[in-house]
């Protein structure tokens, strides 16, 4: 019998908290009008744990689930599915979980050692549609393949065993040539202080691997790729295995380690070749974009004064934190060039995102999660939630903002038009859930037009739990 999943832990309750059911629904209920152009798949990542977690859970730790919308002439199916990792078949099996992938020392003794050898992990944060398959992407392991249909576990990739670490759960696609680039961090062991930077191919053949010694032992989530560079930002959120055993966090947020931005060549670069530039001392989980003209590099991503959601080495909260749009800038012809950064907008944001088709490039037209202050959460760390999208224009500056009022959003996705339509010319997708129903509903904006409201609103019956990324593959 499943134990109920404890009440005192936030990410354990709404709108985070897990649902218990894989299900497939067909038909959903459109309240507006589908674009009839619009045809293809969302999918939705994030944490959904199997069973009450050990120890104090950690949002970043849950079993991983993906929803799906699959959309075809204006009418949408639902489905979604845990995916089979090796933690969650253990524990599916024992009834009960005995492992906390975020500590491996809290771990029942027959699987002491599995979070360290564990190629798997939790498969809960991101997927990515590249070379004919449908990865599902948690940072500290390998991908996972998922049927992209069905949602079925496939197994592990590997790339045909030239993988010999993780993934990045934001790996960037060029627009041109198909090329999908990624990266590892704590590449050569547990904690090891480095990152390794993988190539892969538009037919989804790794080609090439660069190892790049950094600093110190971080965790990076993201990092930019611009036409001639690759920046890997080593960020205070260090990781220590002596600091897990003596009982202290195994990651936690140390500023006076100071913020280190690597610039590696993208064409032919080397670890000989990485650049390393000092910024003052920010946080950035997610960036919006980034492009370089004439050796000045720029780079766009919703940065934070400090990191939200760890601890610090002494086990204390670092208190509320706020993103908001930033630009940095980098004059790589400067011998002693530092990171500066200003902030270009006003309204708090997160999950930022950019034209795919303009990745690495000049660009006009951004988008990102928000908040209008309407809905509060009790969080030490932020208390608003996110219930608004925001259309950024950089080059006017100007911001559409549209509020879903009682409803928690998701990161919104931008679908192209068409593959000839303009910068921006499409749709914005994302998952809404509602505090007054406890159901979710797939919203669907005109991408300019944010603050003329959705086009559409496909309703579930259920709620899809707060989670993390998504993706759009076209049909």
């Amino acid at each position: 019998m499943s134990l109920p999943m404890p009440d005192n832990n936030p990410f354990l309750n709404f709108p985070y908290g897990a649902i218990h059911m894989e299900c497939e629904a067909r038909d959903l209920i459109v309240e507006g009008e589908i674009p009839a152009g619009l045809s293809g798949t969302l999918y939705r990542a994030g944490p959904n744990p199997r069973f009450a977690p050990r120890g104090d859970y950690h949002f970043f730790g849950g079993d991983g689930m993906v929803h799906a919308f699959h959309i075809k002439d204006g009418k949408a199916d639902y489905n979604n599915r845990w995916v089979r990792t090796a933690k969650w078949n253990i524990e599916d099996k024992e009834g009960r979980a005995v492992i906390n992938a975020m500590n491996p020392f809290d771990c029942e003794p027959e699987y002491s050692d599995f979070v360290l050898t564990d190629k798997e992990g939790l498969a809960n944060t991101a997927t990515v549609w590249h070379g004919g398959r449908m990865l599902v992407m948690e940072e500290g392991h390998r991908p996972y393949e998922i049927d992209p249909v069905t949602l079925e576990s496939i197994g592990s990739w590997d790339f045909r065993g030239k993988l010999q670490t993780a993934m990045t759960a934001h790996p960037k696609i060029d627009p041109d040539t198909g090329e999908m680039i990624f990266f590892a961090y704590m590449a050569t062991g547990p904690f090891s202080a480095d990152v390794m930077v993988h190539k892969v191919n538009a037919a989804g053949v790794l080609t090439e691997s660069i190892h790049v010694p950094t600093p110190y032992s971080a965790m990076v989530h993201d990092f930019v790729v611009t036409e001639n560079y690759i920046i890997i930002p080593i960020m205070p959120i260090t990781g220590s295995l002596e600091r897990a055993m003596e009982g202290g966090p195994p990651f936690a947020w140390e500023p006076e380690k100071g913020v280190h931005i690597g610039i590696l060549p993208r064409n032919g670069g080397s670890s000989d070749d990485v650049r390393w530039v000092e910024m003052d001392v920010a946080f950035v989980f997610h960036f919006m974009n980034g492009f370089d003209r004439d050796g000045v590099i720029t780079i766009d991503g919703c940065q934070f004064e400090r990191v939200p959601l760890f601890p610090t080495a002494d086990g204390e909260t670092t208190g509320k934190a706020e993103p908001h749009l930033t630009r940095w800038t980098i004059d790589t012809n400067d011998p002693n060039a530092k990171v500066a950064f200003v902030r270009i907008d006003e309204h708090e944001s997160e999950f930022p995102q950019c034209d795919p088709r303009r990745m690495g490039k000049t660009y006009r037209h951004g988008w990102y999660a928000s908040c209008d202050g309407e809905l509060k959460s009790t969080m030490v760390q932020n208390d608003n939630y996110y219930n608004t999208l925001g259309h950024f224009d950089h080059e006017t500056g100007a911001v559409d903002r549209f509020s879903c009022g009682q409803s928690i959003v998701s990161e919104p996705i931008f679908v192209p038009a068409s593959a000839e339509a303009a910068e921006g010319e499409g749709y914005l997708l994302a998952v809404a859930t509602s505090f007054e129903t406890r159901t979710s509903s797939l919203y669907i904006f005109n991408a300019l037009e944010l603050a003329a409201g959705p086009l559409a609103k496909v309703h579930l019956s259920h709620r899809i739990p707060a989670g993390f990324h998504g993706s759009w593959r076209p049909a």
